[in-house]
C-alpha cells in the first residue's frame, strides 16, 4: 500500500501560480503511475495530468495544457503539479492518486477508477 499527502493549494489571483506537492510513503514510489485530478463542487472529480513510474511520459487534460505541469522525483517520493496562468475556473480540490495496475498509456490513465491510492485533496482557489 501507499500513502499519499498533498500540500500547497492556496488562495491565488487569476493568472498566478501554485505548486502542489504529493509524498508518498509505504510501497516503492517507482512502481506507481501517479496522476492528478480535481474536484470542484457539484462536479464530478476530474482528470488533470499523469506521469509515467520513470516520469518520461506525462498527460494533460486539454483544459490545462501548456499552463501545468505534472513531474515526479522518485528520490524524494515526490509527485509535483506547477500550475501556472491559473483561471478561476481551475478552483477545485486537487487530489493525487496511484496506481500499480496499468504501466504503459491508455484512456484508463484518466479514469478515476484505476487509482487505488488517494491523498485527502488540497483546496486550490483562484479568484478574478
Amino acid at each position: 500500500q501507499v500513502q499519499l499527502v498533498e500540500s500547497g493549494g492556496g488562495l491565488v489571483q487569476a493568472g498566478g501560480s501554485l505548486r502542489l506537492s504529493c509524498v508518498a510513503s509505504g510501497r516503492t514510489f517507482s512502481t506507481y503511475g501517479m496522476a492528478w485530478f480535481r474536484q470542484a463542487p457539484g462536479k464530478e472529480r476530474e482528470f488533470v495530468a499523469a506521469i509515467s513510474r520513470s516520469g518520461g511520459f506525462t498527460y494533460y487534460a486539454d483544459s490545462v495544457k501548456g499552463r501545468f505541469t505534472i513531474s515526479r522525483d522518485n528520490a524524494k517520493n515526490t509527485v509535483y503539479l506547477q500550475m501556472s496562468s491559473l483561471k478561476p475556473e481551475d478552483t477545485a480540490v486537487y487530489y493525487c492518486a496511484a496506481q500499480d495496475k496499468v504501466s504503459t498509456f491508455g484512456s484508463s490513465w484518466l479514469q478515476t477508477r484505476l487509482y487505488d491510492y488517494w491523498g485527502q485533496g488540497t483546496q486550490v482557489t483562484v479568484s478574478s
